[in-house]
């Protein structure tokens, strides 16, 4: 990159779905316009005001379906009047909506901008989960669809888990992701703003395991705790050049230097290679890192595109930790906790901090910054001296697009 490019000033709006205290289907919610705001104004207030950004970035996936909500680019001056005509645009690319709002605003802040305020927003719980399978469906090639499962992509993913049953085996694979789960529950336990905050599962790993998939049910090869959640949320962070940073009063040890990114697509018309193999996480980041110049041992913390728990295990493979067919061995010896080799989604991911689709990408953000920077509070996790350096992955449908950002603890 030709120049210095920060992250700051993260901030997260609670997960809203069911599994929060406060959530309620039989009552009104907030909508799209009380999630942006209220990210936004997070991150107003952790760079001084209004006054010091130079243009914005939204990602969003479905609001035109969920919410019946076009042109989001129009809400951003909605955030604070010293936003007014100030550029503003909205990025799509499915669950990787809010990774690819990163990279436009780094992309921004290369072109010449100081400060780009970045939002991810998605508001889900609109209406009933099988009806939103169908807006969800989107994120893959819809002429897929009348052949798919009715809830698509926990169908999608299904087959995934499927394959490597078979090639894997079973029960190996269950215990793996059973354990990914649990680590999702018990860190998210940790996050105040995590969808599972409030959950009081004694021992979710048995529970996940316990629960046999049933196809009759719900699909062949996962059961409902082995998936995400429908989530309402917003996620922001200020995108900065050293210039940016300086004019926000902020001091680089409250900011991560962004060292390196990368985007993978892959043709969305037809089938993974190999069901059993991420090949755009693999791609994408390996070539972050590559870029970076640095290789997975020298990360501290990833965040991690867990749709699915089976989701976790194959890109724990896709990054290199362990072989093919044996991720689910690496994570169930809890390798991928907290206080393990490569602690991943330290405050809960996908399955436990929640997965409002376009604003996941942000999240990831927040979660990286505010562990590189020591403010995760009681979800903070030890960052060695010589692994200053994290990591978030945000796939967009079944691996089709992937945005990949290298992030180091600023000094």
């Amino acid at each position: 990159m030709n120049k210095k490019i920060y992250m700051a000033a993260g901030y997260n709006t609670i997960s809203l779905g069911t599994g929060r205290k406060e959530f309620n289907p039989r009552k009104p919610r907030p909508g799209l316009e009380h999630y942006i705001s209220e990210a936004g104004k997070g991150t107003l207030k952790g760079i001084g005001g209004a006054k010091n950004v130079d243009e914005s970035v939204i990602g969003n996936f479905m609001a035109p379906r969920f919410n019946r909500q076009g042109h989001l680019a129009g809400f951003i001056p909605m955030i604070d009047e010293g936003l007014k005509f100030k550029p503003s645009i909205r990025v799509e690319a499915a669950c990787a909506s809010g990774g690819m709002a990163l990279i436009t605003g780094i992309k921004n802040v290369l072109a010449g901008a100081d400060t780009v305020l970045t939002i991810g927003v998605e508001v889900q719980n609109s209406m009933k989960a099988i009806y939103g399978a169908d807006v969800l469906a989107g994120a893959g090639w819809y002429q897929k669809r009348k052949n798919g499962h009715a809830y698509f992509f926990p169908g999608q993913f299904s087959d995934r888990a499927g394959a490597y049953f078979e090639k894997f085996g079973k029960e190996r694979a269950r215990k793996g992701f059973s354990r990914w789960y649990r680590n999702a529950i018990e860190n998210a336990r940790l996050c105040p703003t995590a969808q599972e905050y409030h959950n009081t599962n004694p021992d979710p790993e048995g529970t996940c395991f316990k629960m046999e998939p049933n196809g009759n049910f719900f699909v062949d090869h996962l059961n409902v705790l082995d998936c995400s959640k429908v989530s309402d949320g917003a996620s922001g962070i200020a995108i900065m050049s050293e210039e940016g940073l300086a004019k926000c009063g902020i001091a680089k040890k409250d900011a991560v230097e962004v060292i390196a990114f990368a985007t993978s697509e892959r043709d969305i018309t037809k089938d993974p290679t190999d069901l059993t193999v991420m090949e755009t996480i693999r791609d994408a980041a390996h070539k972050a890192l590559k870029n970076a110049g640095i290789t997975i041992h020298d990360l501290a913390t990833i965040e991690t595109h867990d749709c699915f728990t089976v989701a976790g295990i194959l890109a724990v493979e896709a990054l290199g930790f362990a072989k093919h067919g044996e991720g689910a061995d690496f994570v169930y010896e809890g390798n991928t906790a907290r206080n393990g080799v490569i602690p991943m989604n330290t405050t809960g991911g996908l399955i436990g901090w929640g997965h409002p689709t376009g604003a996941t990408g942000v999240h990831q953000a927040v979660t990286v910054w505010e562990q590189l920077t020591g403010k995760a509070g009681d979800a903070q996790i030890t960052i060695p001296s010589d692994r200053p350096y994290g990591l978030s992955l945000n796939m967009g449908g079944d691996d089709v697009s992937v945005a990949a950002v290298v992030y180091k603890r600023g000094e």
